[in-house]
């Protein structure tokens, strides 16, 4: 019984980052039809912001201050970064969907290769509170605490982006633009904005992954976005391209999966499994889950 509890806050965890990441992908593709690969690289120049605003911060006496103000740092560049990725190279391509896919594939590279030329392939030690490296027993299970903190930032997240399409002005705004764009133009309203904030907000939940990766792993490295942004695809696929709800479900299936099997079948098993559900659910349901853009 405590084997499986651990197995599955630790799957739900996972999934969490998946959910993360993916939720941003999925907005940017089921608002705007835009395929951004360089998404993963957000990841990684999120966590390496707050990972090195730690170094800067160390006048502050607190850890979990610190750890906190390095986490917003961490966010606002990711945020900044996927604003100026739209402004400069997205804007002038949009409807011009194989330009999108080859300057988005090379802007992650360049950055990753950028993050790498400076920090180097090393891995980097990344400071966390210790209450987040210490454990809390549920059922005869030793969780580690940095699960739960997870959990609830996706949470948080999947509140918080359902209830802004839903509630709030620009949420109205980038909806209607969805719909009918030169209605909402031809009302004064300049959309492009409304399609900057989405970018920002898939970029800040990207960077946020990547602070709660290095909290994961105790580490970042210039490739932990990359291989997470794989995974965050296919959580993106098999939940509908556009659903966050589906987004959702799928994130926490993919994590389930890929920690059952690695841990009843065989280590490094759980990649292939979560391959494997990608297949069964492009066979049975091409379109994912929910393919809805998310209202």
């Amino acid at each position: 019984m405590s084997t499986w509890v651990l197995l599955t806050i630790t799957g739900l965890g996972l999934g969490a980052m998946y959910f993360l990441i993916a939720s941003g992908l999925s907005l940017i593709y089921g608002l705007m039809g835009v395929l951004n690969f360089a998404h993963g690289a957000f990841i990684t120049v999120g966590a390496y912001a707050s990972w090195y605003a730690q170094g800067k911060l160390d006048w502050i006496g607190s850890v979990p201050l610190r750890f906190l103000v390095a986490a917003v740092v961490g966010l606002l560049v990711g945020a900044a970064v996927a604003i100026l990725t739209e402004l400069v190279l997205i804007r002038p391509l949009y409807q011009r969907h194989i330009e999108q896919v080859l300057v988005t594939v090379g802007l992650g590279l360049a950055l990753t290769a950028l993050v790498a030329g400076i920090w180097t392939q090393t891995q980097q030690v990344y400071l966390t509170p210790t209450w987040l490296t210490e454990t809390t027993g549920i059922f005869g299970a030793n969780i580690p605490n940095d699960r739960f903190v997870e959990i609830g930032a996706a949470v948080v997240v999947l509140v918080g982006i359902l209830a802004f399409f839903r509630y709030t002005r620009y949420g109205l705004i980038i909806r209607a633009g969805v719909e009918n764009r030169a209605m909402v133009t031809a009302l004064g309203i300049d959309v492009r904005k409304a399609f900057t904030l989405v970018f920002a907000i898939g970029g800040a939940a990207a960077a946020l992954a990547g602070v709660l990766s290095g909290v994961y792993y105790g580490v970042v490295d210039p490739g932990r976005g990359t291989s997470l942004l794989i995974f965050a695809f296919i959580v993106v696929v098999i939940g509908g391209f556009g659903s966050i709800g589906g987004t959702a479900v799928a994130a926490v299936a993919v994590g389930l999966v890929q920690q059952y099997t690695n841990y009843y079948a065989s280590s490094g098993l759980g990649d292939l499994a979560v391959v494997l559900l990608l297949a069964i659910v492009l066979l049975l349901k091409p379109e994912g889950l929910a393919p809805k853009v998310a209202h």
